[in-house]
């Protein structure tokens, strides 16, 4: 049984959700210390249902040639080979065509003689003398336990292991047990680990969620500065961001939702919706300021008194479209569920505050930035000499 997700990630199916492969390319030392690497995950509190598609359990049997011997009868090990593969393999000696098909004629022994290796001692080899020998007093068979299949990836033999995480274990926890679980086993050189399916992905996004965020508030910054031509007032409106990303987080910590991608993507349009609070603030304060020569804290007075009630307006209608969302009814609600807390909390954390903070920031650099005017001024008044 396997539960059916909303979005299936990788085409690789197993038993559990979660999978990671070894690779190496000695297949014996890979089965080797693939069931101990299995023991070790397996032995995770916080991980279920650890599986493996390694099964060496097939009953095989190895025929090693006796080389000298062979040589003293004149045979060579090609003849051998040849011969076991005209028996057990699937060697295709004609082809019969037909008006309405063609059919290929495959040499083999019966399906009786393919079942037992006594079938080796009814099977005689020319010499180069003409005497017939038979095989199985070239040959010395051994018997023992191998995999029932031999799986590849990317043209290496492989072995995945499968992983289901307990309740209230990230996958984020689940990663980093089993990095450290590969690092105390100290894995040769030949065998390369790599996570697949899901959390090769959840790697993959982790991985570049910051440098995504980043990169989202670097271009709001320029583009806030082309807009009001300031290197200052963009940090103004971005300073709510903080708050606005605290209360996402905090959010999906009291419910006890993973930062997952649905979330991070949620975090993202908080960015644009929270900015839009400051920039309605801060853009009524500078043209006041320019309009009618007063001080900041007056030009920031009115514009926050002109603007509370668009600003909680906008807000509210924000809250209530996601507070469906982040409650979760519904079908596959599971998934959306993440992106509406955290844009709930967000807006509800960032409301409070930025209405606080947003206007004594301004303030405060509306200081900075005259100050750093008056100096430069003077500079070009009295230059070094």
């Amino acid at each position: 049984m396997q539960p059916v997700q909303n979005i299936q990630v990788g085409g690789r199916s197993a038993k559990s959700l979660y999978q990671v492969t070894m690779q190496g390319t000695d297949l014996d030392e890979l089965n080797r210390l693939a069931p101990e690497f299995e023991k070790r995950v397996a032995a995770i509190s916080g991980l279920r249902d650890v599986t493996s598609d390694l099964q060496i359990r097939s009953p095989q049997i190895f025929v090693d040639i006796d080389r000298d011997r062979a040589a003293l009868l004149g045979i060579t090990t090609d003849q051998i080979r040849s011969t076991l593969y005209g028996a057990f393999g699937s060697r295709q000696i004609a082809t019969i065509y037909q008006p309405s098909n063609d059919y290929e004629v495959i040499l083999e022994v019966l399906p009786e003689f393919r079942q037992n290796e006594q079938t080796l001692s009814s099977i005689y080899i020319h010499s180069n003398t003409g005497q017939l020998v038979p095989l199985d007093s070239l040959v010395t068979i051994h018997r023992k336990a191998g995999p029932l299949s031999v799986n590849h990836q990317s043209q290496l033999p492989s072995v995945t292991v499968s992983f289901n995480l307990a309740p209230g274990v990230s996958l984020g926890q689940a990663v980093d047990w089993i990095n450290q679980v590969k690092t105390d086993m100290k894995l040769p050189p030949t065998i390369t680990t790599s996570f697949q399916g899901t959390a090769q992905v959840f790697q993959d996004s982790l991985a570049g969620q910051g440098l995504l965020l980043m990169a989202a508030v670097f271009v709001i910054y320029v583009v806030l500065g082309i807009l009001y031509e300031s290197f200052i007032h963009p940090i103004t409106i971005l300073s709510g961001l903080p708050a606005a990303c605290l209360g996402a987080l905090i959010t999906l910590m009291l419910f006890k939702t993973d930062l997952n991608v649905i979330s991070i993507i949620g975090i993202v349009m908080l960015i644009g919706i929270v900015k839009k609070n400051a920039i309605m603030m801060v853009d009524v304060a500078i043209a006041h300021q320019r309009d009618k020569g007063i001080s900041a804290e007056q030009a920031m007075h009115e514009a926050c008194l002109l603007r509370f009630r668009p600003i909680m307006m906008t807000t509210m209608a924000a809250i209530m479209g996601t507070l469906p969302i982040a409650l979760g009814h519904g079908a596959g609600a599971e998934l959306r569920r993440p992106l509406g807390l955290a844009v709930v909390g967000g807006l509800v954390v960032s409301q409070l505050l930025t209405l606080y903070i947003t206007p004594v920031i301004y303030i405060y650099f509306e200081k900075l930035s005259k100050m750093l005017k008056r100096q430069r001024g003077s500079e070009l008044v009295h230059p070094a000499e």
